[in-house]
């Protein structure tokens, strides 16, 4: 695994503010994930975490900067943020849940349907390959599916658009230790393959453990960050989310 380089990063995130009303959500924080990297936020509910992926993806306005592959973000509508390359996955999976498996699936690769057909079935193949059970599930509703099939469907949608920086928010939310480990497996599969990704994550020790660099937030502010072996280590970190059913959390790491 890699820390954050020297070099322009992929995401370059800087003093970025978030307010609810008069409520600050996310106050002056700083991130940066770089190419081929997992990079993880931390921290207690509440935090701001869902609301600062929500603030890059151009969900809620912000103040501040957020650069993309050397371009400026702000301002910039959400569908244009897709085709630049951004995908979320959100912690509900917003699936549509009256269409099939595969139909879903092709929604995903909106942002490429004036390409042939022939590219978008090579894409779906290969979500088919790195998730054996959707394929068994494509003609099913996405309503009939498990928790963890839904999860992986939400996954396989947002990498049918082939996304340069993938955001998921709680993936390992309410899934079974066993899902959660073939989830966070996924996880190191696609950046292994390339895919940047930047993971919000309660179980922090799964997330300590998949990621190259780490940053905790907390009261919407960056409280500590380094590299996420060295934070797994760190007495506050561990104090505050490691020691607390540890246990559990290092079966669903493992």
């Amino acid at each position: 695994m890699t820390t954050i380089a020297s070099g322009a990063p992929l995401l370059q995130v800087d003093a970025l503010n978030v307010a609810y009303g008069k409520i600050e959500a996310v106050t002056g924080v700083n991130l940066k994930v770089g190419e081929g990297q997992i990079v993880t936020v931390i921290g207690p509910n509440g935090a701001g975490k869902t609301t600062l992926l929500s603030a890059i993806m151009g969900l809620l306005p912000a103040t501040g900067a957020i650069g993309f592959a050397g371009a400026a973000l702000n301002g910039t509508p959400i569908k244009d943020r897709i085709g630049q390359g951004l995908a979320l996955v959100p912690e509900t999976r917003a699936l549509f849940s009256s269409m099939s498996v595969e139909n879903n699936l092709e929604l995903g690769a909106f942002r490429f349907h004036h390409r042939p057909a022939r590219e978008r079935q090579a894409t779906m193949a290969e979500m088919y390959t790195l998730f054996p059970r959707l394929k068994e599930r494509r003609t099913q509703r996405a309503s009939t599916l498990s928790g963890g099939e839904r999860q992986m469907l939400a996954l396989a949608r947002a990498l049918m658009g082939k996304p340069r920086l993938l955001m998921l928010d709680e993936p390992s939310l309410g899934l079974a230790p066993l899902i959660v480990r073939e989830v966070f497996r996924i996880i190191s599969a696609l950046r292994d393959s390339g895919v940047s990704i930047l993971l919000v994550e309660q179980n922090a020790r799964a997330a300590l453990k998949v990621a190259d660099y780490a940053y905790v937030l907390e009261l919407g502010r960056v409280a500590a960050e380094g590299p996420a072996a060295e934070l797994a280590t760190d007495p506050r970190v561990i104090a505050a989310y490691l020691g607390m059913n540890s246990k559990h959390q290092e079966r669903l790491a493992q």
